[in-house]
């Protein structure tokens, strides 16, 4: 048995639920109010024990199993929810080497140096020399309340005040030196890194110290902020400032705000508005969006007029780290952003700030103005069109294609092709011109498509063989298990025919395959490392899913492919089978969804709840896709698939 199967076999996941929703039950399944959206007058969260898996049927349509709940529940990843469930179950994960033990020993040592670090830095803030440091701090409006909230401090002037007091506690330089609290003489020597500067504690989304940043309070002192340099616990590309203290502000709302620097998050989060983080005056990552989509999807980038105007707009991204000394030159890049809203599956919006006023100064002046800022953000295409467009003379046939030829590489890269045919006529209303000439000029086809991927051609095919029906649900469970663990199986081989499936699919009405088709949450896992190895055009696409694959997964995958290894070199047949199971696991899912929904449309209509209505539409839309379903099994003959 994996770790995760007997995480799974020890834990039960109604216990788990339980700890934070108030469960009923109802004939085989549990019923309560979703944790993750607010509540209507009718529970739309169910929670099934024998498959161990849950689904909300209201406002964030969302499900999985006990890992996934974990994960939404306390913004976790897979890996950090598998260690928190292990422990919780008692068991043990496989044991780290003697290497990594010495590396977690190492990094523990680090953080817990830099903990006294923040104790030293805010001592010196309330003694006489941090006067001036404080006093700004008030005078930006923060109480002291705040900032103790945010832990803030002072470094002193002069070169050796925390070198003096850290050897003295019986640190070495070399401690020091790794954790990046001083810096080196080019002639040899060592001196502090900080000095005569506010102090602001970074953490890690966990809470746990990372570094610092720093804000020169002379103004000759550059650079003005000041980081700590890259160490084995501080990697800026993959920090946000703030997102410690605004996981469950992000959760409630279902949306995080992402400002520039550490005053935009900290003085909105003192007038109340907790949902903030902060990429800390650098160009925001992937890295960075992937810890944010864990706990929503919904992000709204408040930008300053500078950084939003339309000289910055298109600005390349710089994802290399030079160096950390230098003041970041904050970047929108417009470009990125619609890649990354894309691959991530996210609604990335921009709201420009008056001009000349940070987020502090906004939300001091008027509170209402802020909440209406984030309220009218627009999609990040939209917002660049019409930044291009202010103030230009768009009778001016040069400024209409200038401005043409900016937008619509970014509506190239928009995955969705409605979304791509609705920026095409915004962009021709905008500059009054043809939708037909702007598809022409930008060489894109009259439906608004996209380039055609290039496709690698398949290789090899495997025969599936048919599922056994059996009536528990537990057996059931197990069913759907092994499905999934199946198509995964050929897909991890052959990733490349998802460009096929994905057709096949469409043509069929149905939407394409997303890691949503599969149930448990290390298949979706796996699926994810499979699609980007794809997306990121890997030449060894199975090497790179092992080698980013969760340690406590490889013993599931490797089952995967040996139960693949037979496989039949005729790359048609394959991909039928292929295409007959992923149907065969939608219809599994729409069955169990249809009957519950059935019983809760019941439920909402007994009590006069208007979310009656909206269970009818969704069994309608669940009889659709059926119905579109069995057709396309009709295609290849519907032959049952059974897994070994």
């Amino acid at each position: 048995m994996s770790s995760i199967e007997e995480i799974k076999a020890r834990l039960d996941i109604l216990d788990v639920v339980s700890e934070t929703v108030q469960l009923k039950r109802s004939g085989k399944s549990y019923t309560g109010f979703c944790p993750f959206h607010a509540n209507t007058r009718t529970p739309s969260f169910v929670v099934w024990p024998d498959s161990g898996v849950w689904k909300c049927f209201g406002a964030c349509n969302e499900g999985g199993d006990i890992f996934k709940f974990v994960m939404k529940r306390d913004g976790l990843d897979f890996a950090d929810a598998l260690k928190a469930l292990a422990e919780k179950a008692g068991v043990t994960l496989r044991p780290p080497t003697a290497f990594e033990e010495a590396q977690r020993e190492e990094h523990e040592a680090m953080r817990g140096l830099l903990e006294e670090a923040v104790s030293f830095y805010r001592k010196h803030l309330r003694q006489p020399a941090g006067k001036a440091a404080l006093d700004y701090l008030h005078g930006r409006g923060l109480t002291d309340e705040t900032i103790a909230l945010f832990e803030l401090g002072y470094a002193p002037a002069g070169w050796d005040n925390l070198l003096k007091y850290f050897t003295e506690q019986g640190r070495t330089e070399q401690e020091l030196l790794e954790a990046g609290l001083l810096s080196e003489r080019d002639k040899g020597g060592v001196y502090d890194r900080f000095r005569h500067r506010i102090m602001f504690p970074i953490r890690d989304e966990r809470g746990r110290m990372a570094g610092f940043g720093a804000r020169a309070l002379n103004p000759d002192d550059v650079p003005k902020y000041l980081n700590s340099p890259q160490t084995p616990v501080f990697d800026k590309s993959a920090l946000l400032y703030g997102l410690d203290k605004a996981r469950k502000p992000i959760r409630e709302k279902d949306q995080v705000v992402i400002v520039e620097g550490y005053m935009d998050v900290i003085a909105p989060v003192q007038a109340g508005f907790t949902n903030l983080v902060s990429p800390m005056g650098t160009a925001l990552t992937e890295a960075q969006l992937k810890l944010l989509k864990r706990l929503t999807r919904r992000m709204v980038l408040a930008l300053d007029a500078d950084a939003a105007g339309a000289n910055a707009t298109l600005r390349g991204l710089n994802v290399a780290r030079n160096t950390l000394d230098r003041e970041a030159d904050p970047t929108f890049n417009a470009r990125g952003l619609v890649s990354f809203e894309g691959r991530l599956q996210a609604d990335i919006r921009v709201t420009t700030l008056p001009d000349g006023q940070d987020p502090d100064e906004v939300v001091q002046k008027d509170r209402a103005q802020w909440e209406a800022l984030i309220a009218a953000a627009k999609p990040v295409v939209e917002h660049v069109m019409e930044t291009l467009a202010a103030g230009q003379n768009l009778d001016d046939a040069k400024i209409k294609t200038d401005i043409a030829a900016q937008v619509m590489p970014l509506i190239r890269d928009v995955p969705s092709a409605i979304e791509r045919d609705t920026y095409i006529q915004k962009l021709a209303r905008l500059i009054r011109v043809d939708e037909r000439t702007l598809m022409q000029e930008a060489g894109m086809r009259a439906t608004g498509q996209r380039p055609p991927v290039k496709r690698q051609p398949a290789q090899r095919g495997a025969s599936a063989p048919a599922v056994e029906e059996r009536s528990p649900a537990s057996a059931a469970a197990n069913s759907i298990a092994k499905l999934e663990g199946h198509i995964l199986s050929v897909i991890l081989r052959q990733p490349e025919l998802l460009y096929k499936i994905d057709r096949a699919l469409q043509e069929s009405g149905l939407t394409r395959i997303a890691a949503q088709d599969f149930q448990l949450t290390n298949h979706q896992v796996t699926f994810g490392l499979a699609l980007e190895s794809l997306e990121q055009d890997h030449t060894e696409p199975l090497n790179f899913a092992m080698e980013n694959l969760p340690l406590p997964l490889f013993d599931m995958v490797d089952d995967f492919l040996e139960d693949s290894e037979d496989l039949d070199p005729a790359a048609d047949r394959v991909l039928e089978d292929l295409l007959r199971a992923i149907l065969q696991l939608r219809l599994k899912h729409l069955r169990q969804s249809s009957d519950q929904l059935r019983f809760l449309q019941e439920a909402a209509h007994e009590l006069g709840d208007l979310k009656a209505t909206q269970y009818a539409q969704t069994l309608l839309q669940i009889t659709r896709n059926l119905d579109l379903i069995n057709r396309a099994l009709g295609r290849f003959g519907n032959v049952s698939i059974a897994i070994h």
